[in-house]
């Protein structure tokens, strides 16, 4: 069993586990993972222009992300996707990886994230659990029980 199954269960977190190809757009996702139940999810990690300051984004896989209306949400002028290595440094992921699950490599918490109101308010969610062949569903109960579990700043925004 992965660590994000071990993490979830020692922490009583009910979820579901889906295997499946490997998956790296939200494109692929939709082919392969279309029989997975929940709102399947995009995660984004974004930093400002010097690369001082890290976001998670998560939003829904259809929704379009608007990276100048972030910038603005968090007071920069721009924001860019973090770099391969950055995301490796940061989260321990690989890219076509990326899930809330990455916070628990984050040990020193730096990395902010920032959840759609609509994935923090939907009934089932699902995420990678940290590789791309398998996927996780987690009820918004469960869901909210991770993230308080978590020591980084989480804000449920308007995306």
């Amino acid at each position: 069993m992965a660590i994000v199954e071990d993490y979830l269960n020692s922490k009583e977190i009910n979820f579901q586990l889906f295997e499946h190809p490997p998956v790296f757009t939200c494109e692929e996702a939709e082919k392969h993972c279309s029989h997975i139940p929940g709102l399947s999810c995009k995660n984004l990690l974004l930093c400002d222009k010097k690369a001082k300051n890290y976001y998670l984004v998560i939003l829904p896989a259809s929704k379009r992300s608007d990276l100048k209306k972030f910038a603005e949400i968090v007071g920069q002028t721009k924001v860019t996707f973090a770099s391969p290595k950055a995301l490796f440094e940061k989260l321990g992921l690989e890219p076509g990886s990326v899930s809330p699950f990455g916070l628990l490599n984050d040990i020193n918490n730096e990395v902010q994230v920032y959840i759609d109101k609509e994935v923090y308010n939907t009934e089932l969610v699902s995420f990678h659990p940290n590789r791309n062949t398998a996927s996780i569903v987690l009820s918004k109960e469960m869901f909210h029980k991770y993230l308080n579990c978590l020591q980084n700043k989480i804000s449920a925004i308007e995306l």
